[in-house]
């Protein structure tokens, strides 16, 4: 007997277009993300000539010294550990704050815990309070002070969401069986509840630690002192003397841009599943 063949029709798999087409929209999704940032990195690495003669062309060149220039030329060192005391200073207070208030309220361990989540909740959609805040930042004798500068970035109600909603999906009965055994509840907290969370936590870190470090408008109207300048002040200083050498300018944005995409390189795999874990119970 002769083996059967299936036809041309039964083998031919349709054109799923729908895929296609989904893929080609992440396509573009992804080219108009990353298309400015690979503009960045080409200019990064032209010379000044070359650059005045095409600013679009592909570089011919790897000319790096344009980093060693904006490294030197813009003070980064001084500025960057400035902005690394702010950054780590802010988050890891913030941090250790917003655990020990997130938890209670996603226990439901105070009052109207529902709606003092709802006015966390009401507080992202509020302005900042910018007049009220400089008055209290003056009147209290923090101004121009970089501990008045980190009391700027202890609150941000979006991390309290994140955790409230993590924390409802760890079990009660975890409560139950550390108050038989009698653990206090900082103990509790600090020494069962934190390493539950982890994901949430590395989700609020990043979150908040570059809404720190890309902070433009703060430092401008707090900070005066050149000596206390985060990187970002101080890159429009650079960009005010050196705004004319785009190259230079190019390759100093992109070394501010480097902590954090390393930050969020080591802590990308927890952020989907601390973003996520609370979307259905919550």
């Amino acid at each position: 007997m002769s083996a059967i063949t299936p036809s041309k029709s039964m083998s031919r798999k349709p054109v799923d277009w729908g895929l296609i087409g989904s893929y080609f929209f992440l396509f573009l999704l992804a080219l108009a993300y990353l298309g400015p940032l690979l503009m960045l990195v080409n200019t990064s690495l032209k010379t000044m000539p070359s650059f005045m003669k095409d600013a679009t062309n592909l570089a011919t060149e790897l000319h790096f010294k344009n980093f060693v220039d904006a490294w030197n030329k813009a003070n980064f060192a001084k500025y960057l550990v400035n902005t690394i005391l702010y950054t780590f200073s802010a988050t890891a207070i913030y941090i250790a704050a917003a655990v020990f208030v997130a938890f209670p309220i996603a226990r439901g361990y105070v009052k109207h815990a529902n709606w003092l989540l709802t006015l966390f909740v009401i507080a992202l959609f509020l302005p900042p309070a910018l007049i009220p805040q400089f008055q209290l930042i003056l009147n209290i004798g923090l101004y121009n002070n970089p501990i008045g500068y980190i009391l700027l970035f202890l609150v941000n109600p979006m991390g309290i969401i994140i955790l409230v909603n993590y924390i409802k999906t760890l079990p009660r009965e975890l409560d139950e069986a550390a108050a038989l055994e009698g653990c206090s509840y900082f103990r509790f907290v600090w020494a069962i509840v934190l390493p539950l969370i982890r994901p949430a936590i590395a989700t609020v870190i990043v979150l908040h630690a570059i809404g720190i470090w890309n902070e433009i408008i703060a430092p401008t109207i707090y900070l005066t002192n050149k000596n206390y300048y985060p990187i970002t002040r101080g890159l429009i200083v650079f960009q005010g003397v050196y705004g004319s050498n785009w190259p230079t300018l190019a390759a100093a944005v992109l070394m501010l841009t480097f902590p954090m995409l390393i930050l969020f390189v080591f802590l990308q795999r927890y952020i989907i599943s601390g973003l996520t874990a609370g979307a259905v119970k919550g």
